[in-house]
């Protein structure tokens, strides 16, 4: 089973996560990188949306299981592998020389709601699912470039109560406090709302792109000089 779906609407490339709760582990994070080649390749997409064809969730985060199998067995290599991979999906969504737009259908907790706020700008529906930081109650502190692009998404005094409480919030919350563009009534309406959205962006890929490096210079540097010293040591959870 595909892990991803890509289909578009005339210039906006619609990236479908298709696996369920989306749970991430290295073969999610290496199959959106190659997407995202894929989606770069072609010079006519102008615009991105990132939604999930599952009914309750756009993503439940990292794949807890997958993880700590991989620790039962030793498999170090892996576990940096996807850390790394992973923290190349967040800042080739940071610099994406086009629009990414985060079309959340339903849960989106821990790096399923990181994967959001590495977005350029958010919708989710408001019948359904909530976004979460349970990290706090599940002793896996954020690494160090996590906090720093969330922080671009989310304003500080509600990126303090969400981080440090683990609260559940909704579609309509999320918006009273500029997270998201818009909580959209029902799926049908956040795919329409997230789409036309993207339409409005016909921008040149250059400036886009240029815009953007300076925007986030010094979040990517964080990622690339002191995340390494959590991943490499896998000073990645809290006994």
């Amino acid at each position: 089973m595909a892990l991803f779906e890509l289909t578009k609407n005339e210039g906006v490339a619609i990236v479908n996560m298709a696996n369920g709760a989306n749970k991430q582990n290295l073969e999610f994070a290496e199959g959106l990188n190659q997407l995202f080649d894929e989606i770069l390749a072609d010079n006519d997409i102008y615009s991105i949306v990132i939604t999930s064809s599952d009914e309750k969730n756009f993503s439940q985060g990292v794949d807890i299981e997958w993880l700590m199998q991989r620790f039962e067995q030793k498999d170090f290599d892996s576990i940096k592998a996807f850390m790394y991979a992973t923290n190349n999906v967040f800042k080739r969504l940071l610099l994406m020389p086009v629009p990414v737009i985060a079309a959340i259908n339903g849960h989106a907790f821990g790096n399923g709601a990181m994967l959001a706020c590495a977005c350029d700008f958010r919708f989710m529906k408001k019948d359904r699912g909530y976004f979460c930081f349970p990290e706090v109650d599940i002793k896996i502190p954020f690494l160090p470039g996590m906090i720093a692009f969330v922080r671009k998404a989310i304003p500080e005094y509600k990126f303090n109560e969400l981080k440090l409480t683990g609260k559940k919030v909704g579609a309509q919350e999320l918006f009273e406090h500029h997270i998201i563009e818009k909580a959209s009534d029902d799926k049908a309406a956040l795919l329409e709302d997230a789409i036309s959205f993207a339409k409005t962006f016909k921008k040149n890929r250059d400036i886009f792109a240029e815009h953007k490096k300076r925007m986030y210079k010094q979040i990517i540097e964080v990622i690339d000089t002191q995340d390494p010293e959590f991943i490499d040591s896998l000073n990645l959870f809290i006994s």
